[in-house]
């Protein structure tokens, strides 16, 4: 079908066009491209071929100096891309400019600088409590409700999907071990998350305030945050997350725009606990994002977790992150946290879904309780869009390979 034809309908059609960096067939040149339906435009291409101002952006082999343009350059951009390719007149233009998406090579599209990820969940968060608390009054932390939790990650192990992921290799020790051993992780487990990408940067010195979060954050794609979860538990205390997270995170090779989400906004659910001003958002927008997401293993659904339920927002993660001084780069990334919801059937993660491995899944190729080796993981989603029609968010997929 030719790339204009999209069906009515199609959640990555004229509404969404999210973002990624391509490689045409038969050739090692990146390119920023542009999603429509099942095949990619060379936006570079389009944008000479149309005279626009913003060809230097479009015409580069990653997202980053269109992340750094700022906001006006990414509404004017997002307006000209609609046009050329919906308007008739561009069509004898443009459509020789698309490539089937099947046969193209799909890249990081932007270059990670700096990786935050969150612990946003208030559904995850007390699971987790209750695994390894299970005796305490409380399974949230006392410091949960009043500030999102979160820790700095590794940059330069962000992967696009389809990304294998090696077995990580680190010390674990049970409770009843003697001592530490070292080999590969035996409790490989995923994190179903959302990931925020950064455009313009910011001073340092100089909080990023709750309202000033659409000048900043370009878009979102989804994540996930690869742990390793017997390596984690010996490592983490007083700290926190290391060698047990920083191995692998992958990420969508699609960033959806935030302003292809306006639909899909919706408020967070109700605050339990006063928030000191500059989290407090109940004079901002809403700060929520309808997201559904379904994570499959080896192709059999295990979860569907729902964006909307994430009791700190996008918003007020990067408020906090911000809040002491530390500056934002173009190209920084952050994690919304494991998305959970209320349910069993919505848990975002093979810790929660198995409780430990006390559970184990049922599926057709047997049981699990943490990954094996070749098992695959994917993420999607999609959202609320305009009169009634979904928005796709690209799909996230990695393969678990043998440890070195």
């Amino acid at each position: 079908m030719p790339p204009f034809d999209v069906p009515e309908g199609d959640p990555f059609g004229p509404h969404n066009l999210p973002y990624g960096v391509f490689s045409p067939p038969g050739s090692s040149e990146r390119t920023v491209g542009v999603r429509l339906g099942d095949h990619v435009l060379d936006a570079g291409a389009a944008a000479h071929a149309l005279g626009s101002p913003y060809a230097s952006l479009l015409a580069r082999p990653t997202l980053n100096p269109l992340l750094a343009a700022g906001r006006t350059a990414w509404s004017d951009v997002r307006r000209a891309l609609t046009a050329w390719v919906t308007v008739p007149a561009h069509r004898e233009t443009v459509e020789p400019l698309f490539h089937p998406l099947s046969e193209v090579t799909l890249h990081l599209p932007f270059e990670v600088a700096d990786y935050v990820d969150f612990y946003a969940s208030e559904n995850h968060a007390r699971n987790v409590g209750r695994i390894f608390r299970p005796d305490a009054e409380d399974s949230l932390t006392p410091n949960w409700k009043h500030l999102p939790i979160g820790y700095h990650g590794r940059s330069g192990t962000v992967v696009v999907s389809g990304t294998d992921v090696v077995r990580p290799c680190g010390q674990r020790k049970a409770p009843t071990d003697a001592a530490p051993v070292f080999g590969p992780s035996v409790r490989l487990d995923i994190e179903a998350e959302v990931g925020f990408v950064v455009g313009a940067p910011s001073e340092r010195g100089r909080p990023v305030p709750l309202g000033d979060y659409r000048d900043h954050v370009f878009g979102l794609c989804l994540l996930n945050d690869w742990s390793a979860r017997d390596v984690q538990a010996w490592e983490y205390v007083p700290l926190g997350p290391f060698l047990g997270k920083s191995f692998t995170t992958s990420v969508s090779a699609w960033i959806t725009p935030l302003d292809a989400l306006e639909e899909a906004r919706v408020a967070p659910p109700e605050r339990t606990h006063e928030l000191l001003p500059y989290l407090d958002d109940a004079d901002e927008e809403p700060g929520g994002y309808d997201l559904r997401i379904t994570v499959t293993v080896n192709g059999h659904v295990v979860s569907e977790p729902p964006f909307s339920t994430m009791y700190w927002t996008a918003a007020q993660q990067l408020a906090h992150m911000t809040v002491n001084g530390a500056s934002l780069r173009t190209g920084d990334l952050y994690g919304s946290g494991t998305v959970s919801g209320p349910t069993e059937r919505e848990r975002g993660s093979l810790l929660e879904l198995t409780w430990n491995g006390r559970e184990p899944l049922e599926l057709p190729d047997g049981k699990r309780t943490f990954l094996e080796d070749g098992d695959v993981v994917t993420l999607s989603a999609w959202a609320p869009g305009p009169d009634g029609v979904r928005v796709g968010l690209g799909e996230v997929t990695g393969r678990v390979v043998p440890a070195p």
